[in-house]
């Protein structure tokens, strides 16, 4: 890698520390295509010695509860019998291995460190979470809650991500920024087919911003006039959209069919080649399909599917019409075993669903159900939102607004409840409901630090007058996103 020597040191530095039982965590900062993953991936081949687990965080698997927690852990859950009994049933409940009551999201968290810890006690451990401004929000909390507390372990974390997250915020931070304009010039005179004048080189490398990966992808495709004049992309183009519209030059020269199974591919966040393969039968795409795909370097097929670039997955969805992805995510759904993985089956179904159906609205319903008894508000927030976009009979699509609205307030998203209950009370509530959903907005009031419109709403949410009752009985307790808790009138 070129200029990356002063990066490259602090990442040598908390390896070395966490091989002598001073356990550290860092988050490595940067702009799409600035090398965050390439300066991970050096790191993971220099840990000699060391025991490595790897998650990923995913667009598509943002509302699946404690997604990215079982990547990191599943090679190491045959080690989940020598935990306590209550930290290794929690992450059973959590992973979908046993079945029970949600358990505490800080006995998950717990578990997890146990978990981890033992094995950093036989080998030194590396945890690299990439793209962690994908995370679901659980495991996001959960990882978080781990690498703050690995000082005495022989582990360390290595997190990727293109901004801060509340569940990141406090732990070491190393930006990673733009190669200086040595470097980006030697990185670009690397893929350049022919010479450019000088004004045209310094304006590359300067909208380029010294972007690594910007300027490897953007000469791709241009010819020797278009490079003349500059880019033929507006200056005003966010550099990420340059990437990815130089990714899709790319896949302009594809086969229909190779472009066909790169978007089954990029439609599938779990990386597994059998099911993408089953969803590839299901549409007719031949294998030699994949050769084309292999051939641009734009996937690696080979172990597990594996996109260059975040932004290839993005670029290759993104330049698919609606109606071709449907037909993907329909393939998909079809390819996805309904007894081993349900919720991601209902999840395909719906994506693959333009108009409202109540059949896939009843089972992102279950799917939601799962998903709160797993602990997981964001996920069961998420399908029943999108079941609540399925549905057509207007009782039903109010009272499933509703239940999504609370599902939203629990996971931490205010504004996305307060807008689910406006679509809820549009519908044909009963009293007990429209009671709920005032009392719902008065803790989103209460949560948002706009207290002062939460004893109105909770006095509107009383239900019709009824005898008197004791000062004991007559007061509640209501619990908001923080954890704190507001007393206010029953009902």
């Amino acid at each position: 890698m070129l200029g990356r020597q002063g990066e490259r040191y602090v990442l040598d530095r908390l390896r070395v520390a966490a091989r002598g039982g001073q356990g550290g965590a860092i988050v490595v900062l940067g702009e799409p295509g600035i090398g965050k993953t390439a300066l991970i991936e050096q790191a993971i081949t220099s840990a000699e010695g060391f025991q490595v687990l790897r998650a990923g965080g995913n667009e598509a698997e943002m509302e699946l509860a404690f997604a990215a927690l079982q990547q990191l852990c599943a090679p190491v859950l045959e080690r989940l019998d020598r935990l306590p009994g209550p930290q290794r049933d929690a992450l059973g409940v959590v992973f979908g291995l046993n079945a029970g009551e949600a358990p505490d999201r800080l006995l998950v968290a717990l578990a997890a460190l146990t978990l981890l810890s033992e094995v950093a006690s036989e080998r030194p451990l590396l945890c690299v979470v990439d793209d962690a401004q994908w995370l679901d929000r659980a495991s996001a909390q959960a990882i978080g809650f781990v690498a703050r507390r690995i000082a005495n372990e022989q582990m360390a974390f290595v997190f990727g991500a293109r901004a801060l997250s509340d569940e990141v915020t406090g732990l070491p931070e190393l930006v990673v920024e733009g190669l200086s304009e040595r470097d980006a010039r030697a990185l670009l005179g690397s893929v350049l087919p022919y010479r450019l004048d000088e004004p045209v080189l310094e304006r590359i490398i300067g909208e380029t911003r010294g972007n690594p990966l910007a300027l490897l992808e953007l000469p791709r495709g241009l010819t020797a006039a278009q490079l003349a004049g500059g880019f033929g992309l507006p200056v005003s183009v966010p550099l990420a959209g340059r990437i990815e519209e130089s990714f899709r030059r790319r896949l302009v020269g594809l086969p229909s069919s190779s472009r066909r199974l790169l978007l089954v591919a990029a439609a599938d966040p779990t990386g597994d080649p059998v099911l993408v393969w089953r969803a590839a039968e299901t549409l007719s795409i031949a294998a030699s399909a994949a050769d084309p795909v292999e051939a641009e370097g734009l996937v690696d097929l080979n172990a597990g599917i594996v996109f260059r670039h975040p932004l290839v997955r993005s670029a290759v969805y993104g330049a698919a019409s609606p109606q071709e992805r449907r037909r993907a995510h329909q393939a998909l759904a079809e390819a996805t075993d309904p007894a081993t993985d349900p919720d991601r089956r209902a999840w395909h179904r719906a994506q693959a669903t333009s108009r409202p159906d109540e059949d896939v609205a009843v089972e992102l319903e279950r799917s939601a159900d799962r998903a709160k008894g797993r602990g997981g508000f964001a996920a069961a927030a998420g399908f029943m939102e999108r079941s609540t976009e399925l549905t057509l009979d207007p009782a039903r699509r109010a009272r499933r607004a509703l239940v999504a609205a609370e599902a939203k307030r629990q996971a931490g998203a205010l504004d996305a409840a307060l807008g689910l209950a406006a679509l809820a009370e549009r519908g044909s509530l009963d009293d007990s409901q429209r009671a709920q959903l005032d009392v719902l907005r008065a803790q989103v009031s209460f949560a948002a630090n706009r207290g002062s419109d939460a004893p109105p709403l909770l006095l509107k949410a009383r239900p019709a007058p009824r005898k008197p009752r004791s000062e004991a009985g007559a007061r509640h307790v209501s619990r908001c996103t923080d954890g704190r808790s507001v007393r206010g009138p029953a009902g």
